[in-house]
């Protein structure tokens, strides 16, 4: 058994939401659990009761009341609480327990000064937001989309375009102009709100540029909206926000309507738009943050996150549970890796999130959290992204403090959640993942379907969740969405991880199934990628791995490319090729390594193989790599295969 690192104290049900939950079940249902295993059982074996009690206990308000709670379990195409009528924005505003002088956002960026604002100014601001979308004529179903950074314009923006039943979706700005194209295409925004540029550390970053390259392209767009990060004096948020008599209202709309759309990190085509309803997103963010998290009035929670990542959607629900939430934009080594330490210290927050590479960095680094900041109010520490090895969590608790919560969580875009992470009621042990969250029914499947215990296995989730996606934008029969999560297993979501679970429930990720690219914690889709290399007159094919670090780190990026004959692979050619990937996507596309090879694999349709490539670059024989009879060039293997050897020779 893994080493035990943290116990819940012996009166955890006293002063812990759950626990408070757990009372409320006991005098309202006449529930009781002996533990945190025998609650989980029962939320998965009746998600219906178990759905509705989280309803009831948040006290979730509807315009009008559901005629039902699952009718129908069946995967895909589950519906929630038909007939119900509620607003994802209107909870998230109401800020249960907070007094209107009490602040909720709580702001710190690279590129401007502090910025706090109370319940009743947030409210205020959202009023004012709301007005100016109708001005520009933004209605129920319409997109806005936001080029914007983690700062309280990108949350005030959110919420007001949510009031109005319409549908939003942010890309970060350090996105290139084809990755948020490719995004937007698809759902046609009618409103763009961009910034001009921001600061990363010390250096400013100028994207108005991209701004009009995004504008051209997205000939749906009828208003644009500069927020002036950079430089206030491009400014149009004012202007948006202006005063005005409008009173701040919600759309009642249906359950399952939507609220944004997320986006995959496109592996094979196009990112996929998922699309989240205001329902699931909701219940499922009530449950997580305050029964998991232990989020509630007068805690902050804070989590280092871009407005490109689902943790963006997650953290922004905090004040919904009665938690402010802590936006921080920047540079988190700048101007040290214990600058996020010290923002912690210096906005009292009491949760901390982060991502697995980052709590790494700072023990390769020797960061010692609780002698650069005062961290006595911190309880929690979430970490997420990528799998956190033992030594991670032994030196959270070294190094930060002994008495937190330590969380090591998992889930993705699909689910914009956690379906395992922590919680009060158990202990945290060395590279563990504590528990299946409530009405999550993970399962491991082993290669027949069938599900084990204390053995790797596929990571599939068996019951519903109402977070799970509304659908795919323009997918009217819903094929490409079934497609996607149920076509290895008829009526049960396959996720894309390997994952052991223990007896106990406890679980150990290690790593994804599919060939997604994940580099410091942030998934990267190899289409795009490819689209951007393989558009230079001098590459003919390429295949991109990563490699992932056994000591935690950021592991190794490495493209291969096939190059145009009598063109050779020499600097000139490499620092075009990190340019291009660095404009058009991100600094995170730039591969550590770039050689060339004579040819990339691929099937006998002609799909190229990431997975094979890995298998070989980490130590399988090309024999067991791929099934030769698979491919149409299996001779392009030993290319790779080549390399493995010169590289540990």
């Amino acid at each position: 058994m893994a080493k035990l690192l943290w116990q819940p104290p012996a009166d955890v049900r006293d002063h812990t939401r759950i626990g408070a939950f757990l009372r409320w079940l006991e005098a309202e249902r006449g529930l009781t659990f002996a533990d945190y295993q025998a609650l989980w059982q029962w939320s998965v074996d009746e998600p219906g009761q178990f759905w509705r009690a989280i309803w009831d206990h948040f006290e979730v308000v509807a315009h009008v009341a559901p005629t039902d709670t699952l009718p129908d379990p069946r995967m895909p195409g589950t519906d929630w609480f038909p007939g119900a009528r509620l607003n994802y924005a209107e909870h998230v505003l109401r800020m249960p327990g907070v007094a209107d002088d009490e602040p909720i956002v709580i702001a710190r960026s690279q590129t401007r000064g502090p910025i706090e604002l109370t319940a009743a100014e947030l409210r205020e601001q959202v009023r004012r937001a709301r007005a100016g979308l109708r001005r520009l004529g933004v209605g129920e179903g319409d997109r806005v989309a936001a080029y914007a950074p983690n700062i309280p314009e990108t949350f005030v923006l959110l919420l007001a375009t949510a009031s109005l039943g319409a549908i939003f979706s942010s890309c970060a700005p350090e996105f290139g102009t084809r990755s948020v194209v490719d995004r937007w295409q698809q759902i046609e925004p009618k409103v763009l709100v961009a910034v001009d540029g921001y600061r990363y550390g010390d250096k400013p970053i100028d994207r108005t540029g991209e701004v009009e390259a995004i504008h051209r392209a997205l000939p749906s767009v009828e208003h644009v909206v500069r927020i002036g990060h950079l430089d206030p004096r491009k400014d149009d948020w004012a202007a948006l926000t202006q005063e005005t008599d409008e009173p701040l209202e919600f759309k009642a709309v249906p359950f399952k309507h939507p609220l944004y759309v997320l986006y995959s990190s496109g592996t094979t085509g196009l990112p996929k738009p998922i699309v989240h309803g205001h329902g699931g997103i909701l219940l499922e963010h009530l449950k997580m943050l305050a029964l998991h998290h232990d989020l509630g009035p007068g805690d902050r929670f804070f989590w280092f996150t871009t407005t490109g990542w689902m943790m963006w959607n997650y953290l922004v629900s905090g004040p919904a549970v009665g938690a402010a939430v802590v936006l921080v934009d920047g540079n988190p080594a700048h101007p040290d890796l214990g600058w996020l330490w010290r923002v912690a210290d210096e906005t009292g927050t009491s949760y901390f999130g982060t991502s697995a590479p980052f709590l790494l960095s700072c023990r390769k680094a020797a960061v010692v959290p609780s002698e650069l900041a005062d961290l006595t109010r911190l309880r929690g520490i979430g970490s997420t992204g990528a799998p956190l090895p033992p030594e991670g969590f032994e030196w959270v608790y070294e190094t930060v403090s002994k008495d937190v919560l330590l969380a090591s969580a998992s889930g993705g875009t699909d689910v914009c959640t956690a379906f395992v992470g922590g919680v009060p009621l158990l202990p945290v042990r060395a590279g563990e993942i504590a528990c299946r969250a409530l009405g999550a029914r993970v399962e491991a499947f082993a290669a027949d379907g069938t599900p084990v215990i204390g053995e790797l296995g596929e990571l599939v989730i068996t019951a519903p969740m109402p977070s799970m996606p509304v659908g795919f934008w323009g997918d009217a029969d819903g094929s490409r969405y079934a497609e996607a999560y149920f076509g290895t297993y008829p009526g049960v979501w396959r996720h894309g991880d390997w994952i052991t679970i223990d007896e106990r429930g406890a679980c150990v990720i290690t790593g994804r199934s599919d060939a997604t690219l994940n580099r410091g914690g942030v998934r990267l889709g190899t289409s795009e990628f490819y689209s951007v290399v393989e558009g230079l007159d001098e590459v003919v094919d390429s295949v991109v791995v990563h490699l992932e670090d056994p000591e935690g780190g950021a592991g190794e990026l490495l493209l291969f490319v096939v190059l145009a004959p009598g063109t050779d692979l020499d600097d000139a050619l490499r620092a075009r090729i990190a340019r291009e990937l660095r404009t058009a996507l991100s600094p995170r596309h730039v591969p550590d390594e770039v050689f060339q090879v004579e040819a990339v694999p691929r099937t006998l349709s002609g799909k190229k193989l990431e997975v094979p490539v890995k298998r070989i670059l980490t130590g399988t024989p090309v024999d067991q790599a791929a099934a030769k009879g698979a491919l149409a060039n299996p001779e392009s293997l030993q290319y790779f295969q080549r390399y493995f050897v010169k590289a540990r020779s």
